[in-house]
């Protein structure tokens, strides 16, 4: 077996660092830490910030979040005998209703489906009265390099009007959501960042 010669084997070496050097960075990809704002983002391309959420690392490598509303942003309705904190666009009332029963508040490694329990909706047409449970909105969320991208599903929020068999297990499971249309619904995405 022969070995390249001393000077051979620097010259490879300073090749090597320089192509290293000329490589992209890899992208950082989102990291559940600190406080970050919660926006929906409408048709028009005008987003409304509703929040934030706060995380923080656990002993069992989970992190812990906490989602505070800000409640300056948004507007009550009194829907079925229930106040509800709400956004207002041209054509669409998108209320905030929160997960009833107690939940962990974690999330972990590709696992967001309490956080998304956190924030689920309902919708309703400005002049319609009342609040149709069926109507419900579920934002499926996924990592990306700023922060979380929630794609709407419909959902029937009569499924939480009682408490769960199974206390510890997120109810809205992939099977009981559907895809919305784009451009179906007012508020077509919501980002964490």
């Amino acid at each position: 077996m022969t070995h390249p010669h001393p000077r051979r084997r620097s010259s490879l070496l300073a090749l090597a660092t320089v192509v290293a050097g000329l490589a992209p960075p890899a992208s950082a990809a989102w990291e559940p830490t600190g406080t970050q704002t919660v926006r929906l983002h409408g048709r028009d391309g005008q987003s409304v910030a509703i929040g934030s959420v706060s995380f923080q690392p656990r002993a069992d490598g989970r992190t812990g979040f906490t989602l505070a509303l800000d409640h300056g942003r948004l507007k009550d309705f009194f829907l079925s005998m229930k106040e509800f904190k709400c956004v207002e666009a041209p054509d669409e009332v998108m209320c905030h209703v929160p997960y009833p029963y107690p939940q962990p508040g974690t999330v972990g490694t590709g696992d967001l489906v309490w956080l998304e329990h956190s924030l689920l909706f309902l919708f309703k047409r400005p002049g319609e009265f009342g609040a149709k449970l069926w109507n419900g909105m579920y934002f499926k969320l996924q990592a990306g390099e700023r922060g979380l991208v929630g794609t709407p599903q419909a959902i029937d929020l009569n499924l939480i009007s009682a408490p769960p068999a199974q206390p510890g297990v997120p109810p809205y499971r992939p099977a009981l959501r559907d895809d919305i249309a784009p451009g179906a619904r007012w508020f077509e995405r919501l980002t964490i960042e």
